[in-house]
């Protein structure tokens, strides 16, 4: 079952919301939760992490949903936020608090649902995937989605994730290689960055689970484009 929230101050997008979910569900035989909330403050309050969505408007009267998700975004990391929004100009700043996608009002079901689509697909592979790795005394299963980041040092690759670091023999090369179409891309030669993962990027250094790391000059464009791709696309 997938968890949604809907935080909207406008009556009317909260139901056109509901039913394009409940369409949503008919056509793609999924089964979903959906919560409503009338502002940003309500949803803050007392905030748990118990939601796999949160549709969320940006202009609202009392929290604005920038406001709200930077206060989601410090005790829910893996949440996917989708911004709904008049202006595509706010959308862009969802950068700054990991949204992953955006939709313009007047919303229509055909670009909501290629939306949800997509968040999804991407939900269920990063489920169902993991990497078993080599490690001395024996074998460990990381699942991608726990994955921050990965770093080369010499023959070594340090695994750095949500429980602690591993360390193993191997190649950038070849874990690359197993990691392809898994949302991972190299910002520098020695790092794999899981892009779910992305808190920020600031002038030239991206920020993953609070660690600056730098984007070299001769990917920094190839790497932005990936983040771009993975966030929610071109402007629609």
């Amino acid at each position: 079952m997938i968890r949604v929230a809907i935080v909207d101050d406008e009556a009317s997008s909260v139901e056109q919301l509901k039913n394009f979910l409940i369409q949503y569900q008919k056509e793609r035989n999924e089964v979903m939760n959906i919560v409503t909330f009338s502002d940003g403050d309500e949803i803050v309050e007392n905030y748990k992490a118990e939601y796999d969505i949160i549709l969320l408007d940006i202009e609202m009267k009392f929290m604005d949903g920038m406001t709200a998700a930077e206060h989601i975004r410090k005790v829910d990391p893996e949440v996917v936020i989708i911004f709904i929004t008049n202006m595509a100009q706010y959308a862009i700043k969802g950068y700054t608090v990991n949204a992953t996608d955006y939709v313009l009002k007047p919303v229509s079901y055909f670009a909501f649902s290629q939306r949800i689509d997509k968040v999804v697909n991407r939900m269920d592979k990063k489920e169902k995937k993991y990497l078993a790795i080599g490690v001395k005394g024996g074998t460990v299963k990381l699942y991608i989605s726990d994955i921050y980041y990965i770093e080369s040092q010499g023959h070594r690759l340090i695994f750095h994730t949500k429980e602690e670091e591993h360390v193993i023999f191997g190649t950038m090369k070849e874990i690359e290689e197993k990691l392809k179409d898994m949302d991972f891309y190299r910002c520098n030669k020695g790092s794999l960055l899981n892009l779910a993962h992305v808190d920020g990027v600031q002038d030239g250094i991206v920020s993953v689970n609070k660690e600056q790391i730098v984007i070299s000059r001769g990917r920094k464009k190839e790497f932005m484009e990936a983040l771009t791709n993975y966030l929610g696309g071109a402007l629609q």
